[in-house]
């Protein structure tokens, strides 16, 4: 077979087929031009999902009709004064979006620069069917009819048209992140979907376009090294979802998908969420254009950095700082379905007044021993007694209002402790309070002179099978930083001459086994410090205080003070809450005060 030169209308089917995937493809094009063309509102029209109209109407600097025939050629654009392609600073430079959609849509531009007359032009698949004066306000709306309506091959790999309809509007809410200054609104089918004003902050504007509870649970990211910027917000660790789909990276302004941020992600959040958890963020890169090349993907989602190490390095840094800078802070906010949860004491129908024990008031008692008293019936009280408890102060108890987490109050089921702020109730889980804090401890050790070490009386022996003998003695060398002395004792044993001494008399047998355990599952895929802070959070689990165990009122005080003052307490090393606290409001819901 021949070589033979293929012809423009073919040529331009195969670009499409690089540029435009979905009608969100085309979508992405049409709005990053828009952006670019300096615009301040950009509104989007929808129907059925994109595959058959896509209006797009922005009020940007427009185009003459010299220009618009311009635009619909391939490789024409005014987005490249010269040849430095590096130092490309707008959304699109290729020229080949409008002449790609136009090859396998019906594309209609009407565009009118200000100060000058409008104008349209309509192409067809390819062919131009259309042009003339237009009348519309100075800006530019372009409208995309029956996407791939000709070439069913690529029809029929389309999806349904609510999967395209999201995938329009998760592109629509990514390019709204990136530029809080201009205002977009999206209409489906009719009916009015997204709307955001322009000028809003860049927090508000997240917010808005992920979930609005995320304004009151969210951090903000600053951080600024070697040229490069870092700025944006990222939630609680206590403030997570299951799915990674609400994780956003903006390079330049440009929205981009990135391997490198899910990494460093994991790496920042290391030991403040659990691994099937995902934290909700959204983080703005300011780059060089030399130190960031965009020209790597026919769509350009993705972007290459000259040293992804000092980017990986950023991210982790920044997100880590600011998390350390809220302290004790978790997500709080009253759970309705924790509120509703609450039950009034039913209401006797005998009116007070009215009731035995005023009858006989002012009335000798004399004593019944045939009438039974609660001491009597305690035997046929079925329910548990209450596990709260009180105990005398040795001093007077301090003022709420003297610390942020308040004063402990009492202790309920051995687990909880309950404390009085001055704006409201606090409820600490005292495993979890105590986990994070002798991790923390740990860490500070490490940074130190390492963990110190308590030799036991005698080594103890952990029966374990032959590859997790094997995982654990290739790390003998970490686990000894910790404070953990390990040797190998025969095909599937280890022995244990010393454990942590931070730890307390702790289960050896159990701590060796979930290393083990932890190691088999996440090893190879950890690098070296992660795999240090896997093994932290896992001796830190074992060394704390248990639920069930009975504390004193100086013990909980204790441990209420040292939350204050630690970074990340307040959420243990599996990203759960470890305080909550009860607002006044809330309590005087509950009684019918509100």
């Amino acid at each position: 077979m021949s070589i033979r030169r293929l012809p423009e209308h073919l040529v331009n089917r195969i670009a499409a087929g690089e540029v435009v995937e979905r009608p969100a493809s085309a979508l992405k094009e049409i709005v990053e031009n828009a952006l670019d063309a300096g615009a301040h509102r950009i509104a989007v029209r929808l129907s059925n999902g994109g595959l058959d109209r896509i209006e797009v109407i922005d009020d940007g600097c427009g185009m003459d009709s010299g220009e618009m025939a311009l635009a619909l050629e391939r490789h024409a654009t005014s987005k490249l004064p010269d040849d430095a392609i590096e130092n490309v600073a707008t959304l699109g430079f290729r020229g080949e979006a409008l002449p790609s959609i136009a090859s396998v849509a019906r594309l209609s531009i009407d565009s009118r620069p200000r100060g000058a007359d409008g104008w349209n032009r309509t192409v067809d698949n390819g062919q131009l069917v259309a042009e003339g004066p237009a009348a519309l306000p100075p800006g530019t709306r372009i409208t995309v009819e029956q996407l791939f309506a000709r070439v069913p091959a690529r029809r029929k790999f389309l999806r349904s048209p609510k999967a395209e309809y999201a995938a329009c509007l998760d592109c629509i809410r990514r390019l709204a992140m990136a530029h809080p200054a201009v205002a977009f609104s999206i209409e489906h089918d009719g009916r009015r979907v997204l709307g955001v004003q322009e000028g809003e902050a860049r927090e508000e504007r997240v917010a808005a376009l992920t979930d609005r509870q995320l304004a009151d649970n969210h951090v903000i990211v600053s951080l600024e090294r070697e040229g490069i910027r870092l700025s944006g917000v990222a939630s609680l660790p206590t403030y997570n979802r299951g799915v990674g789909d609400h994780q956003y990276l903006f390079v330049n302004g440009r929205p981009v998908k990135d391997r490198l941020l899910i990494g460093a992600l994991r790496g920042a959040y290391a030991d403040m969420l659990a691994r099937d958890r995902h934290p909700v963020v959204a983080l703005f890169l300011d780059v060089p254009a030399q130190e960031v090349d965009v020209n790597v993907h026919p769509a350009k989602t993705e972007v290459r950095f000259r040293d992804p190490a000092l980017i990986r390095g950023m991210i982790v840094s920044g997100l880590r700082r600011a998390l350390d800078a809220e302290g004790f802070r978790a997500v709080q906010h009253a759970d309705p379905a924790g509120l509703s949860a609450w039950r009034p004491e039913p209401v006797s129908p005998t009116p007070i007044g009215a009731m035995p024990i005023f009858e006989a008031a002012g009335q000798p008692v004399s004593y019944n021993p045939s009438f039974q008293t609660v001491a009597d019936r305690r035997a046929s009280f079925q329910a548990p007694p209450p596990q709260a408890r009180a105990e005398p102060a040795a001093a007077p108890a301090p003022e709420g209002a003297s610390f942020p987490l308040g004063v402990a109050r009492g202790q309920v089921a051995r687990t909880y402790i309950v404390a009085e702020a001055e704006d409201g109730l606090v409820i600490v889980d005292q495993h979890a309070a105590h986990e994070r804090l002798t991790l923390e401890r740990m860490r500070r050790a490490m940074e130190g002179q390492g963990v110190a070490c308590q030799a036991l009386l005698l080594p103890e022996v952990v029966e374990l099978d032959e590859p997790a003998c094997d995982r654990l003695e290739a790390r003998v060398g970490e686990l000894r930083e910790f404070g953990l002395e390990l040797e190998r004792f025969g095909p599937s044993a280890m022995l244990v001459r010393a454990a942590p001494a931070m730890l307390g008399q702790s289960d050896v047998q159990g701590l060796v086994t979930d290393l083990a355990d932890d190691l088999a599952a996440y090893d190879s895929a950890l690098s070296l410090k992660e795999r240090l802070d896997l093994v932290a959070a896992t001796m830190a689990c074992h060394g704390s205080v248990r639920a069930g165990r009975v504390l004193s009122v100086a013990e909980m005080n204790a441990l209420l003070r040292e939350m204050e003052v630690t970074p990340r307490s307040g959420q243990c090393n599996h990203g759960r809450p470890t305080w909550v606290k009860l607002g006044h409001g809330d309590i005087e819901k509950l009684f019918g005060r509100k």
